[in-house]
Order: C-alpha cells, then sequence, then structure tokens
C-alpha cells in the first residue's frame, strides 16, 4: 500500500483499507457527511470511517466559512452563497457515493486537508 505523509491511501491504491473494516463501517462513513461526529463515537479504530470523518468535518467548515464570508458581502456575495451552498451539496453527494462505495479518494478541492487523525 502507498501512503503519503498523511497516512491516507495514494490516489493510484486500489482501496487502501481493509474489506472487513470497509463493509462494517460503510454506513457511519456515509452519515459522516450528514453529522460528521457519529463515526467519532461509533467506530473510533476504523480508519475506513475516519477518513470520512476527517472529510466531512473539513466539508462542514468550508461550509460555515463560505456562508459566514459570503453573508456579510453585499450583492457579489448573495449572488455566490447559493453557489457555495451548491458546490456543497455537490461535494456531499460525492462524499456520500464514494464512502457508499468503499473508496477513499479525496474530495475535490479541500479534499486534502487533515483535521482528524486517522489511524
Amino acid at each position: 500500500m502507498n501512503d503519503d505523509e498523511r497516512g491516507y491511501p495514494a490516489a493510484n491504491a486500489p482501496s487502501g483499507v481493509d474489506p472487513a473494516d470497509v463493509h462494517q463501517n460503510k454506513w457511519l462513513a456515509v452519515a459522516a457527511y450528514i453529522i460528521f461526529f457519529i463515526p467519532l463515537l461509533a467506530a473510533r479504530q476504523s480508519r475506513f470511517a475516519m477518513y470520512h470523518a476527517n472529510q466531512g468535518l473539513v466539508l462542514l467548515l468550508f461550509s460555515i466559512a463560505c456562508n459566514i464570508v459570503l453573508g456579510f458581502i453585499p450583492f457579489i456575495g448573495w449572488i455566490l452563497l447559493p453557489i457555495a451552498n451548491l458546490a456543497t451539496l455537490v461535494l456531499v453527494i460525492i462524499g456520500i457515493l464514494q464512502s457508499a462505495n468503499g473508496q477513499l479518494k479525496p474530495l475535490p478541492v479541500i479534499g486534502s486537508i487533515s483535521l482528524l487523525k486517522v489511524p
């Protein structure tokens, strides 16, 4: 397995985690994109679930930052805010599909950010 410095599998690695871990924690990983801390409580030792919990947390913080910053900018921000929220929704859907398919691929644009320690 080819790992980079953050401990995530390299992009060309087939899956990077134990298939049993994926099978056991797939729905917790899906839930991470809705409520990121569910895998933190239920599957702390799962590399697969924690990877998706990290992606869900980064996505949540991205969404909050966009809403705060663009909400204060008159006119231009008010026009860009729905676009940013739509982009967040698209990233959530991509993350849910990747976790449901047992993949450890980073999300576009924000996927390289690591805030949680993955076992």
